[in-house]
């Protein structure tokens, strides 16, 4: 039996996934890492660090199978995070700079101040902000010596995740990204399909720094010198985490959607081989590419704090002694009581773009329990998503008939079903709620010529469960009214 390796990097853990070629999960590894804020607003991993999990959850994983018969490996990875790394001995420069970090925020209100909005969101499909990382580079440029010494020495290495990976694991032999990464970066051209030297004019960038750009699919390099795994393994398929998991749900069809609970919430759309331009500052981006001339666009909507917030309410107030309790704790009250959450803890995503607002509790009284603001995280991590979809559905003019989710997060039933309860619509949970691994599995073999074609793999896909709405349309206008309020207080705090 062959074997398909995926490694996921994700924005708090790594995990490698063993698939054989007929889509049965043979073995999986994970493990977290450390993260850092050293100011607020900061956030910031250490390369050494992911790299280190990397390579423990590839041993765990293939420990026990013959590695010669690994015939692929993919890769999916946290996206807008950017690394730098001197390109000859493949140390890093710096920690990593992470898609939650918030400290470009005054490099995108000049930009803003200048006009130059409207050029970047014709151009790339992004907004700006500083979840992106072109903001974060150009500050590393203004700000680290260390990333400015290495460039005139020419040793700079710069890129997002999946950079990073190829390069350790190619023993430095690539330097090369993938469109649904380098489409998050504010220097991607979205219809071009190359880093445009006008967009790094604008973000004083270099335009020499970012690596080559190849399709999602097809052999980026092989493996030299990783433990646990031999020499000459192919790499043929990379994907940035959303898309992966868009993949992964089988969203292959124009009009299929999918929302993943990680660390934020992604809601993507695939919208086909033309990208739709919001009138709702909701992302186009690309979904993956094919070949060099054969793309797929995705419409996105995303939320920066979903697990975050149970993260938060386990590791920060120690409500809880693991993320699974906050459901017992949220379903032993029948409401939040109208307390309301508003998880901006790392600001406002879309539709909003909000950089400095705020995570809020309103509605509470003299009866309010822990119980009831553990039910109200949950709630507003589902809450987050109503105003997302509202303006998904205003720019395609159309509404979703259902909508897939998947991620860590979506095995509490409290939550999804209350997601369905206030989107009023139906929601389908696969029975491999592991899409964004599974979606790095279906690149790699698309790209290796285990599969063909994206039909082959949306055959794969299997339902778990579905919700369907349960309350009244008067209760989830209420909920609603009371959300909406709760937003504009967070913002204008």
């Amino acid at each position: 039996m062959d074997y398909i390796l995926a490694i996921d990097q994700g924005t708090t853990g790594t995990t490698s996934i063993l698939m054989d070629s007929r889509l049965n999960r043979v073995s999986e590894a994970s493990q977290d890492f450390q993260q850092y804020f050293p100011q607020p607003g900061w956030v910031e991993h250490d390369l050494n660090d992911i790299w280190a999990t990397v390579v423990q959850t590839i041993q765990e994983a293939t420990g026990k199978i013959d590695a010669n018969k690994i015939i692929a490996i993919g890769i999916t990875n946290q996206r807008e995070t950017i690394c730098f790394w001197d390109r000859k001995t493949l140390d890093p420069l710096g920690r990593a700079i992470v898609w939650q970090d918030r400290r470009s925020a005054e490099i995108c209100a000049q930009l803003k101040a200048e006009g130059l909005e409207p050029l970047f969101q014709e151009s790339t499909g992004l907004l700006l902000d500083p979840y992106f990382s072109g903001s974060k580079v150009a500050w590393a440029f203004e700000n680290w010596p260390a990333v400015q010494t290495a460039y005139r020495a020419g040793r700079l290495a710069l890129g997002t995740i999946d950079s990073f990976l190829l390069a350790r694991l190619s023993n430095g032999a690539v330097y090369a990204t993938e469109p649904s990464n380098a489409s998050r970066t504010l220097c991607f051209h979205l219809t071009q399909h190359h880093f445009h030297p006008d967009l790094c004019t604008a973000l004083k960038i270099p335009k020499d720094v970012w690596p080559e750009v190849r399709p999602s699919v097809g052999k980026f390099g092989v493996t030299r010198g990783v433990p646990g795994l031999v020499d000459g393994i192919p790499i043929t398929g990379i994907l940035g985490d959303q898309q992966s998991a868009l993949l992964g749900q089988a969203c292959v069809a124009t009009g299929s959607a999918k929302c993943t609970y990680g660390t934020g919430a992604f809601l993507l759309m695939n919208t086909g081989e033309q990208p739709v331009r919001s009138a709702h500052r909701l992302l186009s981006t690309v979904a993956w590419a094919l070949s060099e001339d054969q793309y797929t666009y995705a419409l996105e909507g995303s939320a920066f704090v979903a697990g975050a917030a149970v993260q938060w309410i386990r590791d920060g107030l120690n409500w809880i002694q693991t993320s699974a309790e906050i459901e017992t704790l949220a379903g032993s009250v029948p409401s939040s009581e109208g307390v309301t959450f508003v998880p901006a803890l790392t600001g406002l995503g879309a539709p909003h773009w909000q950089p400095h607002a705020t995570g809020l509790f309103t509605g509470m009284t003299r009866g309010t329990t822990r119980a009831h603001m553990a039910r109200a995280v949950l709630e507003g991590i589902a809450l987050q998503n109503v105003d997302i979809l509202e303006a998904m559905q205003n720019d395609l003019g159309k509404p979703l008939s259902s909508l897939n989710v998947d991620g860590g997060a979506c095995v509490n039933n409290l939550l999804v079903q209350f997601q369905a309860d206030v989107l009023g619509l139906k929601l389908r949970r696969p029975k491999y709620l592991e899409t964004t691994g599974l979606g790095a599995v279906f690149a790699a073999g698309l790209g290796s010529g285990v599969w063909t074609q994206l039909e082959d793999v949306a055959r794969s896909w299997q339902e778990d469960r579905s919700f369907t709405p349960q309350i009244a349309p008067s209760e989830r206008k209420l909920v609603l009214e009371r959300w909406k309020l709760a937003v504009a207080r967070s913002i204008h705090f």
